[in-house]
């Protein structure tokens, strides 16, 4: 039997995404020594992003489960954790945390929730229904973190996390992958329709409701009315890429839009932008803007969740009110048409993400999370039982 404990990472899906990227990167740089890794998936997982796992001894697992309560996914997910014998169970976000029972039930000594975001549907948390889920769960985690100081606050006061529950684990960032363009690097990537001659704004992220780019587009066609040379790049897959295509043709800005949907090469694409723009209607602590700045990009970005956390307003970027199109245009006009005024404040932005999002950080803090859980819950290879036990 392998004595290294096994952490089991429940998501709602594995796929390209800023959560999910994380999660990846943790796994491959935690020492495997330390932990091994699962990851079960309630739905499914893309096989191209599952890819991305560096360690062979890691299993990803799927449910497949269905809309709606199911409660056959948690029968589904005791007998797996049965089967697997974790000493962790960490679950992400609101679609996962309602698990923490079955995961009692299954008898793996510590389980974590962490809450990395909300959903478009709820972007203030303010939901009851969601929230009294939330509040019905907290005794049967042993830690109930969030990756923003915002978010914590938000679990202490509306969700009721104890003080001693509560922990706050900020997003790390790979400053050697993601760094300023080099002197002989190529300005765009080859297959990118822009050319150097062009100002490109861009994004990275899933293209799901909570981003509202939208706005962005909206954004953007203010702005290219007065500065023909801009140009957008909105990276990612997710399930409003359709409809987000078809507004593009809608404005007639297919020739001044790109979107190549999902990319493995995101740090050499970010290295061909003058700026980066997040219209986020709620975040946790953005990874893609953190990417954005360790890349040297200033960034644009609206007021919310762990994004003022991250952007120093008129020194690595700016802020502007979500859903506010005409506030979003102004803001990236000025980078547009001021290059020293971007370079300066992606400069500053670089060294801000040096100073407090490195990548060894956050793994350290993570595993010093395990660690001490995993030390006051098991003793003697056998489980200490917790309040809701």
């Amino acid at each position: 039997m392998n004595k290294i404990p096994l952490i089991v990472h429940l998501i709602y899906r594995l796929d390209f995404g800023g959560l999910e990227t994380l999660l990846v990167e943790r796994i491959n740089r935690m020492p495997a020594e330390c932990y091994r890794h699962a990851i079960v998936c309630l739905t499914d997982a893309n096989p191209a992003f599952a890819a991305k796992l560096a360690r062979a001894d890691v299993t990803v697992h799927a449910l497949h489960k269905q809309p709606g309560l199911s409660l056959a996914t948690h029968a589904a997910l005791w007998r797996l954790l049965r089967e697997l014998q974790p000493a962790v169970l960490h679950s992400y976000n609101l679609s996962a945390v309602e698990y923490g029972p079955a995961s009692l039930l299954a008898g793996v000594p510590v389980r974590v929730s962490g809450a990395h975001g909300r959903d478009a549907d709820d972007p203030h948390g303010t939901n009851r229904k969601h929230n009294l889920l939330r509040r019905l769960m907290v005794p049967f985690y042993d830690c109930c973190y969030a990756n923003s100081a915002a978010m914590e606050t938000w679990n202490r006061e509306v969700v009721r996390v104890p003080v001693a529950k509560s922990r706050l684990l900020a997003n790390g960032i790979d400053t050697e992958r993601f760094h300023p363009r080099e002197p002989n690097e190529p300005i765009l990537v080859a297959d990118c329709p822009f050319g150097p001659e062009h100002a490109v704004i861009g994004t990275v992220g899933r293209l799901q409701a909570v981003k509202d780019h939208a706005t962005l587009v909206d954004a953007f066609a203010l702005l290219q009315a007065k500065v023909p040379h801009a140009r957008l790049a909105i990276v990612g897959d997710g399930p409003l890429l359709p409809a987000l295509r078809d507004k593009v043709v809608a404005l007639g800005l297919a020739d001044a839009v790109w979107l190549p949907g999902a990319r493995t090469d995101v740090a050499q694409l970010l290295r061909g932008l003058q700026v980066f723009a997040m219209s986020s209607i709620a975040e946790g602590t953005p990874g893609s803007a953190l990417e954005a700045m360790a890349s040297g990009l200033p960034v644009v970005g609206t007021r919310v969740g762990g994004i003022p956390e991250v952007v120093d307003n008129g020194v690595t970027g700016f802020l502007v009110p979500p859903s506010d199109a005409v506030a979003l245009a102004a803001a990236l006009e000025q980078y547009v048409q001021s290059p020293e005024l971007a370079l300066r404040h992606g400069a500053a932005g670089r060294e801000r993400v040096l100073r407090h999002y490195g990548m060894a950080a956050m793994v350290a803090a993570y595993r010093a999370m395990y660690d001490a859980l995993c030390e006051r819950k098991i003793r003697n290879g056998r489980a200490v039982p917790s309040c809701a036990e």
